[in-house]
């Protein structure tokens, strides 16, 4: 009975998700991004916790292809210029800590990367509420 109720929850999620990205501009597609690398490496905490080794890799796997094929890969550094460069430096920084905090089994890393990923989702999401006009918030807000 459980093993069917965790099936539709699954399943229930999983359209929620396909759902929400075929419905994202460009600018909510990176956030969830972000959301995702911050959920993967707040499961690769617990299971650190836990010394469950696998679901460990599993999960600081999944943040690293989050920021090196998504926010990475989303880089246009033709018309991104300084910024583009830095980004792009900053996301192969975090790629390499996250492989030596797999290595390492070491938390503190998990955490440096989750900060920075946290202050750049945190910057992403400013750009937003800045573009958006009163009008439209207060549209967002009902």
């Amino acid at each position: 009975m459980f093993s069917a109720m965790n099936n539709a929850i699954s399943a229930y999620q999983r359209v929620g998700v396909e759902t929400g990205i075929e419905s994202a501009d460009p600018h909510k597609l990176i956030l969830m991004l972000f959301e995702g690398a911050q959920e993967a490496l707040a499961k690769t905490r617990i299971h650190m916790q836990h010394n469950e080794i696998a679901e460990k890799g599993q999960m600081i796997s999944k943040a690293i292809m989050i920021i090196d094929h998504g926010l990475k890969a989303s880089l246009d550094m033709n018309a991104g210029g300084d910024l583009a460069i830095k980004l792009q430096a900053l996301y192969d920084y975090m790629t390499h800590r996250l492989l030596v905090a797999n290595i390492q089994n070491n938390i503190e890393i998990v955490n440096e990367v989750n900060k920075l990923l946290s202050e750049l989702h945190g910057a992403w999401k400013e750009i937003r509420q800045s573009n958006e006009t009163p009008i439209a918030k207060n549209a967002a807000a009902i």
